[in-house]
C-alpha cells in the first residue's frame, strides 16, 4: 500500500520550523489524520514532541502504527480540535511552540466508501468523522425541517438553489427516507437548472459539503479552536492553518488579521503592552500548492495555507 503524502508538506514544515527547532519544543497537530505532517516534523526535528488530536478513531489507529518508531515523542488524543485547552491542561502544559490545522476531510475518509463522504459513489449517508457518536447525514436529511435544510445548504454549502433542493428533499422523504448517497445526488442534480449543471463540477458537491459541516459541527469547532490555539502559543510560537473551502479560509483570514491590529487610537505615542498585537502574519494572502504538487496530488488544488507568529504575551 502506498504511503500517504500530506498536502504541501515542505511548505508547512518551513512555516513551522523557526518555532519548533529548539529542544523541548511541542507541536500540536490538531488534525492528525494519517500522521503524514507529524511524521515529517518528527523526522526533521529530532528533539520535537508532538501531541496529535483527531476525532476519527480509525485515523488515530493508523497514525499510531505510522508513528510508532518515534515512541514517547508522540501523544495521541481522541478529541475534536476545539477541545485543545482541555487537552493541554490534562498534559500539564500552559504554552506550546506550534500548532497545525489541516482542515477538511482526510484522504482515508474520502477513500472509504462506507463513510459516505464522497458524492461520486453510492454509499450510506453517514459523513461522521467520529463514527462512535453523533448525528449522521441521513438523520439530518430525514429529520430537519425544510427551512433548516435550506439554511444549512445555503449557509454551509453556499448553494444558491438551497430552497429548491430542500423542498425536493422534504417531498421525496415523505415517500421514502434517504439512506444512501446516490439517491440524494440524483435529487440535487434534478433540482438545479440544466444551464447551471453544465459548469462547476458535480452539482451535489455544495450540498454534501453543507451536510458534512452540519454533521460534524465543523465551523462551530473551528470558531472556538483557532482563538484557543493562538492563546496557547508561546511568544515566538507559530500557527499554520490549511483550509479547503472558502467558509473556513475566510474565518481563518479574519481571525489572524484581527490579532495583528493595534487596539488603540492611531497616533498614540506609546502603545500599552496589553494593547499590542498578539500576532505577526507570516503569509501575505493564502499560499497554494505548486504546479508540481498539483500534478502529483490533485487533492491539493483547493488547499489554502495561512500562518502567523505570536509576538506578544
Amino acid at each position: 500500500m502506498s504511503v500517504h503524502v500530506p498536502v504541501m508538506r515542505e511548505r508547512v514544515l518551513a512555516l513551522l520550523a523557526p518555532a519548533i527547532l529548539e529542544p523541548g519544543a511541542i507541536l500540536v497537530d490538531a488534525t492528525l489524520g494519517l500522521g503524514g505532517h507529524a511524521e515529517s516534523a518528527l523526522t526533521q526535528f529530532p528533539d520535537l514532541q508532538v501531541i496529535g488530536l483527531d476525532r476519527d478513531l480509525d485515523a488515530l489507529d493508523a497514525s499510531r502504527a505510522r508513528l510508532s518508531p518515534f515512541g514517547d515523542r508522540v501523544r495521541f488524543v481522541h478529541a475534536v480540535y476545539d477541545q485543545l485547552p482541555t487537552v493541554l491542561q490534562h498534559a500539564g502544559l500552559s504554552k506550546i511552540q506550534g500548532v497545525l490545522f489541516d482542515l477538511g476531510v482526510s484522504s482515508m475518509q474520502l477513500d472509504q466508501r462506507e463513510r459516505g463522504f464522497s458524492y461520486s459513489q453510492d454509499a450510506p449517508l453517514d459523513m461522521r468523522m467520529d463514527q462512535s457518536s453523533g448525528l449522521t447525514a441521513a438523520d439530518v436529511v430525514n429529520t430537519y425541517s425544510g427551512k433548516e435544510l435550506a439554511r444549512i445548504i445555503s449557509q454551509y454549502g453556499e448553494e444558491r438553489f438551497a430552497k429548491r433542493i430542500a423542498d425536493r428533499i422534504v417531498a421525496a422523504r415523505a415517500t421514502q427516507p434517504f439512506d444512501n448517497s446516490a439517491r440524494l445526488v440524483d435529487l440535487v442534480r434534478e433540482a438545479i437548472p440544466a444551464a447551471t449543471r453544465r459548469t462547476g463540477g458535480n452539482p451535489a458537491k455544495r450540498t454534501f459539503q453543507a451536510l458534512r459541516i452540519e454533521v460534524n459541527g465543523e465551523l462551530d469547532a473551528l470558531h472556538a479552536a483557532i482563538p484557543a490555539a493562538i492563546d496557547a502559543l508561546a511568544v515566538g510560537g507559530r500557527i499554520v492553518v490549511m483550509s479547503y473551502q472558502s467558509l473556513e479560509d475566510r474565518f481563518v483570514k479574519r481571525t489572524l488579521a484581527d490579532q495583528t491590529e493595534l487596539k488603540v487610537p492611531h497616533g498614540l505615542p506609546v502603545v500599552p503592552k496589553e494593547h499590542q498585537p498578539k500576532l505577526r502574519l507570516i503569509t501575505r494572502g493564502a499560499q497554494t500548492a505548486s504546479i508540481e504538487e498539483l500534478e502529483s496530488n490533485p487533492r491539493s488544488a483547493s488547499a489554502r495555507v495561512r500562518a502567523a507568529e505570536r509576538v506578544a504575551a
